[in-house]
């Protein structure tokens, strides 16, 4: 074989570590390279997930993209309060959706194509929506006030799916809990700030690279059928399980939550030009970035690891008929979105479910002590 003909003589730069990563600044390091597909100001990026697919919403709308929101809220009320009851978190006010399976399960519901005997958990003060536990800082005063608002949001789920230009879904786990009746599927284990735990009736899962491939093929296959235009982009949440239910290290779940979730991405990336996958696990776990991409308790990402994240997007994604930098500097940022940042900013735990039991955790202790 001719020198000129070695397979490697023809690599690009972003195929060689020292090119690609020890010869640049860790700012300047972009493994997106350029997106499948480009995203103009005025596509409907529509996202959910868990707590990370939040921040793209607020950085598209910081940079002038349109922010897909269906479900607004009732008018008058004040941006604070809007956040404590959910609206404007996601797309709609489904919450936190961590797992594939919860996915299938809003689209299925959201349709008809599933309905759980589990509708209302018993509350402090009234009854609680199993699938969206927190989604308002009260009890429902009654099950039919929980029902009503809940026929409401599917209808907004509808709306979302079948108008939205762009899903963003952001993969966070594969640890979760179910009903073993008929598979309901929830955002927390029973029992840890609503519902009550019982072993006869709830059950532990943890999934399977072949589980989350299955989910997401089921998830194109039905948005291809209700949206035909729309595109999928897929990202691995960076943040590590709080907890684990499997016996094993924390550390090591979450390294197999992870990477089952980043090679299903890959799978279902590798099979389907409409669905596209965006790298920000990569960002933030790098060798390059470890220091500076993580708080003090080596779980919470910091501002620094979010702007790195959203920059490598933009860069990717955008529609580049004009530069980026002109577009956000046109950008008018109304008193709306500045107060909605800082209380994003300034508490961020109250909007992710998952942080509950952090906060449960640390009351016990607090109690002991």
């Amino acid at each position: 074989m001719s020198a000129k003909n070695r397979p490697y003589d023809s690599v690009p730069p972003h195929g060689w570590w020292r090119r690609a990563i020890a010869d640049i600044s860790a700012s300047d390091i972009n493994p997106a390279l350029r997106g499948d597909f480009k995203i103009t100001p005025e596509a409907r990026i529509a996202t959910a997930g868990s707590c990370f697919a939040q921040e793209l919403s607020k950085a598209a709308a910081e940079r002038g993209y349109e922010s897909y929101v269906v479900e607004k809220g009732p008018l008058g009320l004040s941006e604070e309060n809007r956040l404590n009851f959910g609206y404007g978190l996601f797309s709609a006010r489904y919450g936190n959706i961590y797992t594939t399976r919860q996915l299938v399960q809003l689209l299925d519901r959201a349709y008809g194509r599933f309905g759980s005997a589990d509708r209302a958990w018993r509350g402090k003060t009234g009854y609680v929506d199993p699938f969206r536990p927190f989604i308002q800082p009260e009890d429902f005063i009654s099950e039919s006030e929980l029902l009503a608002d809940c026929e409401q949001h599917l209808g907004y789920v509808r709306e979302m799916f079948e108008n939205m230009d762009v899903f963003v879904f952001t993969l966070g786990l594969t640890e979760g809990w179910r009903a073993r009746s008929d598979g309901a599927t929830y955002p927390l284990c029973p029992g840890y700030g609503a519902g009550t735990f019982n072993p006869e009736k709830h059950e532990f899962f943890n999934m399977r690279v072949s589980d989350v491939v299955a989910d997401l093929e089921y998830v194109r296959e039905r948005l291809s059928e209700l949206n035909r235009d729309a595109k999928i982009l897929l990202t691995v949440s960076p943040v590590p399980l709080v907890a684990t239910a499997t016996g094993k290290h924390v550390l090591e779940a979450t390294a197999y939550s992870k990477a089952v979730l980043r090679v299903a991405a890959a799978e279902v990336t590798a099979a389907h030009p409409s669905v596209s996958y965006f790298p920000s696990y990569e960002i933030i776990t790098g060798t390059f970035s470890t220091d500076r991409y993580y708080s003090q308790d080596r779980r919470s990402v910091t501002q620094e690891g979010i702007d790195h994240v959203m920059r490598c997007f933009f860069a990717s994604y955008s529609d580049t008929s004009e530069p980026l930098q002109e577009r956000q500097g046109a950008a008018v940022e109304n008193d709306s979105r500045k107060e909605q940042r800082e209380i994003i900013k300034k508490d961020l735990s109250s909007i992710c479910d998952e942080e509950r039991l952090l906060e449960i955790l640390a009351s016990a202790d607090s109690a002991k002590t």
